[in-house]
């Protein structure tokens, strides 16, 4: 019998490399500390964030601004 092919699902493309690097992960993740503390704000307003969504937003966009390797947004 033929063996089944197990299709790897990681975080990882077919070359190995990593989609996001790890200071990109470092940014969101004191992004939504600050998020749940209540001490993260929108960039122009100034209102404090309460989605999940816009604080990896604003982690991710920091992290791009700090240079660290993140896609390019997708609009």
């Amino acid at each position: 019998m033929a063996e089944a092919k197990k299709k790897s699902s990681g975080g990882k493309k077919a070359s190995g490399s990593k989609k996001y690097g790890a200071k990109a992960g470092e940014k969101v993740e004191r992004a939504m500390h600050e998020m749940k503390a209540g001490t993260l704000r929108s960039g122009r307003s100034g209102k404090q964030v309460t989605s999940r969504e816009q604080a990896i937003a604003i982690g991710l966009s920091e992290a791009r601004q700090a240079g660290a390797k993140v896609p390019e947004k997708q609009s």
